[in-house]
């Protein structure tokens, strides 16, 4: 799988499988959790986890940005212009120009404000940066994001930290017919099989926080997460066979004596 990197925006990304670093008990279970992972990507709320101010504790302290890609996220926001302040103010401090942009609507299911979503896309764009759109799995709203100029869109599986897995493969299936840049899983998936099966719909990457500092033993989730995209990409290329109602048996019968 050397040789099947994922490139967005002109940058080559080792992993497929994206993690976040909230919800874990230190910084050290966050740092052995990534490693164990095989991500190459980190994504940071700039609002929740220091990775800006000097003088005080820094994540990147902790995980090193010269061996994986930091993408600061807008988390917590819910308003373009909040949106828009908070990632200028990650961009500003020289890290990156990537972005993950975030617009809350809802405090209570955290569905993401797809109107806002596009406003600050298009300012974010229009400044140069990288933008990486969370968004609901609406194939409208990302084809939208697309043209508007984001290299990637990342449609949700289901709802923030649920585990409930991909709740509405149909719409994924129509966003990736129909929207040509990546498509990157982002939220809901619980388990390594939820995974596996985004990477086997088609999806370029997912990217995921909960599901590993949630579980009852994190680094070893996030050693079953990278086998899950690697597993689920891999049939993906191979292609699956197709589904019928009926058996068909293994060993044929042409050529049997008899037969």
């Amino acid at each position: 799988m050397t040789d099947d990197k994922l490139t967005i925006a002109g940058i080559e990304f080792n992993s497929r499988l994206w993690v976040g670093t909230g919800k874990y008990k230190d910084f050290e279970e966050t740092r052995k959790a990534i490693e164990a992972s095989g991500a190459d990507v980190v994504t940071v709320a700039v609002r929740r986890v220091n990775i800006i101010e000097k003088g005080k504790e820094n994540l990147l302290d902790h995980i090193d940005p010269k061996k994986y890609k930091i993408l600061p996220n807008t988390a917590g926001c819910y308003t373009a212009k909040d949106a828009i302040r908070t990632a200028m103010l990650a961009a500003d401090a020289g890290i990156t120009n990537l972005v993950k942009l975030e617009v809350i609507g809802d405090e209570k299911t955290l569905f993401p404000d797809n109107e806002a979503t596009l406003e600050a896309a298009k300012v974010l764009v229009s400044e140069g940066l990288i933008v990486l759109p969370y968004t609901s799995d609406d194939p409208i709203m990302a084809k939208k994001l697309m043209d508007i100029g984001c290299p990637a869109v990342m449609p949700l599986a289901a709802p923030i930290g649920s585990g409930l897995g991909i709740r509405n493969p149909y719409n994924l299936r129509i966003i990736l017919e129909t929207v040509k840049v990546p498509i990157i899983v982002d939220a809901g998936v619980g388990t390594a099989s939820d995974v596996a099966l985004a990477m086997e719909l088609g999806c370029d990457a997912v990217l995921l926080n909960t599901a590993i500092a949630g579980a009852k033993n994190p680094i070893v989730m996030a050693e079953a997460m990278k086998y899950g995209v690697l597993a689920g990409r891999l049939a993906y290329k191979a292609g699956r066979i197709p589904k019928k109602l009926y058996a068909t048996a293994s060993s044929p019968l042409d050529g049997m004596i008899g037969a």
